[in-house]
Parts: C-alpha cells; sequence; structure tokens
C-alpha cells in the first residue's frame, strides 16, 4: 500500500544517502604491512574493481541485488543489473527509486544501471570484458555456464546457485521446534527459496512418531493467495514449475519412492498451485541428486549421526544444512572438520534464511560465492601490493653490489 511504498522510500533514501556519504569520504583503502627493507613503507592498496554485473533470480526479486549494489558502491563501482525476465517491474521500479536519490545528490542515475531481457542479456553481460565482476544468482546448470564464459575472458564471478538443503533431526532433540522449523523451511515460499529445505533425514529413535506428527502438520497447510492471512504456502512462479513438480513425483514413483503426502497439483484453484509434498526414498536415488525448486521434502531415516552427515554431504550441492540436537558433542562435530560441508551450517535453526551479517553462499556446485560477511566487499575491489622506498638507497639480494 502506499504508506509502506513511502516508508520503504524513505528507508532506501537513508541508506544510500550513508553509502554515497561513505564513498565520497573513503577515495583510498589501505592496509599497512611491516617492510623488511630498511627506508622502505609498504601497504596493500584496494581500489575500486570497476563495473559490477548483478544477474538476480525471480525468487528474490531485490535483495540480492541489495547485497550487491550496496557493497559494490561503498567500495566506488558502479552496477549494472539483469533481473529474472519474470520480474522486470520489480526491476524498473526499484531503479527508479535509486536514480531519484542518485540525483538529489547529484550523481548520475547510471551509476545504477537497468537492463531488462532474457538469457541473450545476461550472456553478453558475462562476455564483455568491461563487466570486471559477474555476481550471478541462479540454477547450477546457468551458473556453470556463466562461470567458464566469464573465466574464459579472466574476469571475475560470484556464483550463488543450487541449494538441495537438509535438515538432520537427531533423538534428544527438541522435536517440537524441530517439527515447526522443518515445516516452514520445506513449505514457506512455496519452497522457491535458495535456502528451502528439500532432504529430511531422522533419526530411527523418533522416525515413526516425527514423520506421523509431521504428516499431521501438512494436512493442516493452508495453501492460496500469500495475501490472505493465515496461508503459509502460495503458488509457484510459473507454469514451467508446475511441470518440474509433476516431473519430480513421477520420478519419485519410477525410482522406487513413494508419496507419504501431496503430489497433486491444484487444477481447481486460479493459479499456479500444488500440494506440499512428502515423499519416502532411498537418499542416493538419482531424483534427490538435483534440487527441484518446489514443495518436495525428501525423508530418511538414519541409525548414527556420522551416516547422516555422509548422507547430507553426499549430493552435489552445499548451501545450507541444519543440525537438531542438544548435545554439546554433536553440534561441535557437526560445524567441525567432519561434519557438514555447506557454506551455511545451522544448528537448532531451519536452513531457510540468512542473517545479513553472515557470509551467504555455498560450496561445490552452489558455486562457491559469498554475498555479506566480514570480508565480502575484497570481491568487489582490486588489490596492489605497493613497496615505497623513500630511503634513497637501492638494497640488492645475493650481495650484488654496482661500482
Amino acid at each position: 500500500d502506499e504508506a509502506r511504498l513511502a516508508e520503504t522510500y524513505v528507508q532506501l533514501t537513508k541508506c544510500l544517502f550513508y553509502i554515497i556519504a561513505y564513498c565520497e569520504s573513503c577515495v583510498l583503502h589501505s592496509i599497512f604491512c611491516a617492510s623488511s627493507g630498511p627506508g622502505h613503507f609498504m601497504a596493500e592498496q584496494w581500489n575500486p574493481l570497476g563495473i559490477v554485473g548483478v544477474i538476480t533470480a525471480f525468487n528474490f526479486p531485490v535483495a540480492v541485488y541489495g547485497w550487491n549494489s550496496a557493497i559494490s558502491l561503498v567500495c566506488g563501482n558502479p552496477v549494472i543489473w539483469k533481473g529474472s525476465p519474470t520480474t522486470n517491474l520489480t526491476s524498473v521500479a526499484v531503479t527508479k527509486l535509486l536514480s531519484s536519490v542518485l540525483s538529489r545528490n547529484s550523481l548520475p542515475g547510471s551509476i545504477c544501471s537497468l537492463v531488462c531481457g532474457g538469457a541473450d542479456v545476461g550472456e553478453a553481460i558475462a562476455e564483455d570484458s568491461r563487466v570486471n565482476l559477474v555476481s550471478f544468482t541462479g540454477s547450477t546448470a546457468i551458473g556453470r555456464r556463466v562461470g567458464q564464459i566469464v573465466q574464459k575472458r579472466f574476469g571475475k564471478c560470484l556464483l550463488e546457485l543450487g541449494g538441495n538443503n537438509a535438515i538432520i533431526v537427531m533423538d534428544d532433540a527438541d522435536q517440537v521446534l524441530a517439527l515447526r522449523s522443518v515445516l516452514f523451511a520445506a513449505v514457506g515460499t512455496a519452497g522457491q527459496r535458495c535456502t528451502t529445505t528439500r532432504r529430511l533425514f531422522l533419526h530411527e529413535a523418533i522416525y515413526d512418531e516425527f514423520l506421523e506428527k509431521l504428516v499431521k502438520a501438512y494436512t493442516q497447510v493452508k495453501i492460496g493467495n500469500p495475501l490472505e492471512a493465515g496461508v503459509l504456502c502460495g503458488p509457484l512462479h510459473t507454469k514451467a514449475a508446475v511441470n518440474a513438480y509433476r516431473d519430480g513425483i513421477k520420478d519419485v514413483l519410477d525410482q522406487n519412492g513413494e508419496v507419504l503426502f501431496g503430489g497433486r497439483v491444484l487444477d481447481d484453484l486460479k493459479g499456479n498451485y500444488v500440494v506440499p509434498t512428502l515423499t519416502r526414498i532411498s537418499h542416493d536415488a538419482p531424483v534427490v541428486q538435483n534440487e527441484i525448486f518446489v514443495p518436495i521434502l525428501h525423508v530418511f531415516k538414519f541409525k548414527e549421526l556420522g551416516d547422516a552427515i555422509a548422507m547430507n554431504n553426499s549430493v552435489k550441492q552445499g548451501l545450507s544444512s541444519s543440525l537438531f540436537t542438544t548435545k554439546p558433542e554433536h553440534i561441535f562435530k557437526w560445524i567441525g572438520p567432519a561434519g557438514a560441508d555447506s557454506g551455511i551450517v545451522n544448528v537448532n535453526v531451519p536452513t531457510n534464511g540468512a542473517e545479513i551479517g553472515g557470509a551467504f553462499g555455498g560450496e561445490k556446485e552452489t558455486g562457491g560465492g559469498r554475498e555479506a560477511g566480514s570480508d565480502s566487499w575484497k570481491q568487489y575491489m582490486r588489490r596492489a601490493t605497493c613497496t615505497i622506498n623513500y630511503s634513497g638507497i637501492l638494497p640488492l639480494a645475493q650481495g650484488i653490489k654496482f661500482e
């Protein structure tokens, strides 16, 4: 509504004002180092990288651009943005807000440029050597293509790709907390978050009881218009997503799995509505190995934590993983070198969502990129090691002397 839009505009204006003020006052960024040479000064000099290209996905049409553009602007880089072709109106609206704030601060609107289009436009950004960093959020398949194109010209890439996230519930876990977390992480946003829970590992001692409660919880999920009160599961983004849902259910059944709940497209509702689905299948079935961007949750049983960790790490993606337990020995194994191999490793917190203060991103086929976090700014800058000799003497190695 108008009130919320006005408040958003005010907050955005304040944010950009501080970013601009910081950019104008922070021309140089140096980290001083000790030099081994007498009369020498050494520093790591961080300078703006240049143009940053940001290619974002449909599911977070503003947030991911905000992460990238805010840090990029602070580091002194202009940004060119290509949003998903299905969210162009959002991209245009945000860019108009940015342009008005920039112009009121006597800065060109082109600092935050926008291009709209399909894969051809994204490929053009990836190929253009004038774009010094390409930040891409999307599927692993497309991200692999973007990475290859950018690497071919020795450009820099920041990739946020597929997730295939998992929750492990131990027998000592707070089951009420775990149940609520699994339901929200698997069903919320209709399973269309990068961090949505796709796989659930239950300890054998609680497997039957927990699964019974989870099925009952699924029966109570309200599906419909997400603007209505009490609705947890809204529509899928496109008809293509509905087809992916159908194909996923078929693959589960073809690969000796079973549907415990759901598995239906709601054709009677106007829109792309499906029933959030629970399946039981082998953890190494082909359908489990790749992320399906819909609300399908695969459930598995395990005996020991080590077994669950091995199954969690067996997929090629590694964005977010969560363990529910109350035992310190389980916690520190989970977050240590023998634990989860994902970029986000949670305890008693679901996989979905992330605090903006922490580094967001994953390992393996998730791409290795990190947005936000303590040193994320380094990705948007060019580092130079500078040695300055102010002694007037040129010391030479190996005792070499010039007469």
